[in-house]
């Protein structure tokens, strides 16, 4: 089980971004929250059962689909790193974790 949840600078700016665009879309922050809340909610979920992800190409990396998104997270001693949330329909060839 994991004690500790960590964001990456670039994962934090990723989601920031994700939450503005819905509140200038939408004109309202009500999306934004219930998806904040959801992320929350996974990231909990992932933090009891830390394999619950899929495996990625790359070593002790893991991803989750929350609805729409993907969220990229390793596990390192007791810490969740979440490295990075992007849309699904983005180029996989764009990813960049770090």
């Amino acid at each position: 089980m994991v004690k500790q949840i960590v964001w990456t600078s670039k994962a934090r700016n990723e989601f920031v971004e994700i939450l503005q665009y819905w509140i200038n879309r939408n004109k309202s922050n009500s999306f934004s929250l219930k998806l904040n809340a959801l992320l929350e909610e996974q990231l909990n979920l992932i933090a009891e059962f830390p394999q619950i992800g899929r495996k990625t190409d790359i070593p002790n990396v893991n991803i989750k689909v929350i609805q729409q998104y993907l969220l990229y997270y390793e596990i390192v001693d007791e810490s969740l790193y979440v490295l990075t949330i992007r849309h699904g329909s983005k180029n996989p060839k764009t990813l960049k974790l770090r």
